[in-house]
């Protein structure tokens, strides 16, 4: 991995993959940059868990390049987290099961994501909602520069994926950090988002969502009724310069 010299947060260029003859990932860019929420979108097996793994280091890509941030801190809420009901553990033990957090810490990340009344509750008792943000202060635990969300609404309610995609953009806007987020849930993202890449093996379009939802890809993907999505948009504390730079505004300049 090499350094970057841009104000991005993980940058990557030209990544591939493949699995023997099949080809998981085919010449994809991809940069997060502070203050953004970037989405991954795309059909299952489209590859995007995949990237997600060669941005984190989980997996080593067959070609291409991959910058970070030096010392960059990194928050990772993983699609899948097996938790056995045999196991006795305490959310504040699952929070913490590197164990170098002291508890004042964990009950700070627990209030950050509502829960801090559940820190010594078993975790396999939790609801779908309450495990998913147990998991999300997990992330947050050391207060990471970018957050990386890998279907982090799974077994949740639609009135529960509501409040946590609302809660991701509240602890975006408390941290300062970037946003690296991978879902299915385009009624939700389409308007959550700063940033959309669809994939499919390959970029098949990327942008800010309405004009990735304006794009022939997108509606032949997830149909032409999935263009209405992206008209659902959330409130800017910030702007894009002509480089996609986040730029900060003043209330009055905010926009929907």
């Amino acid at each position: 991995m090499e350094s970057d010299t841009s104000s991005a947060l993980i940058r990557a260029s030209s990544l591939g993959l493949s699995f023997g003859k099949r080809t998981v990932l085919a010449n994809v860019d991809i940069q997060v940059l502070p203050g953004e929420i970037v989405t991954l979108i795309g059909p299952n097996g489209s590859g995007k868990s995949t990237l997600v793994k060669i941005l984190l280091g989980i997996l080593q890509p067959d070609q291409g390049k991959i910058w970070r941030k030096a010392g960059l801190r990194i928050g990772y809420l993983p699609q899948d987290f097996p938790l056995s009901e045999r196991i006795p553990l305490s959310v504040a033990r699952l929070v913490n099961l590197n164990g170098k957090a002291g508890r004042e810490d964990i009950r700070k990340a627990l209030d950050e994501t509502g829960i801090a009344h559940l820190i010594d509750a078993k975790a396999s008792g939790l609801s779908g909602g309450e495990f998913q943000r147990a998991m999300l202060a997990r992330a947050i635990l050391r207060r990471p520069e970018l957050l990386v969300l890998d279907e982090p609404v799974q077994g949740v309610d639609f009135a529960g994926e509501a409040r946590l995609y609302s809660l991701i953009h509240e602890i975006k806007a408390r941290f300062g950090c970037g946003v690296l987020m991978v879902s299915h849930d385009l009624h939700l993202v389409m308007g959550g988002s700063d940033k959309v890449i669809c994939l499919n093996q390959h970029v098949c379009c990327a942008g800010v969502p309405v004009e990735v939802a304006k794009h022939p890809e997108y509606a032949r993907l997830f149909g032409p009724e999935a263009r209405n999505f992206a008209v659902y948009t959330h409130h800017h504390d910030h702007v894009h310069d002509d480089a996609g730079h986040v730029c900060p505004v003043s209330p009055g300049d905010r926009h929907g």
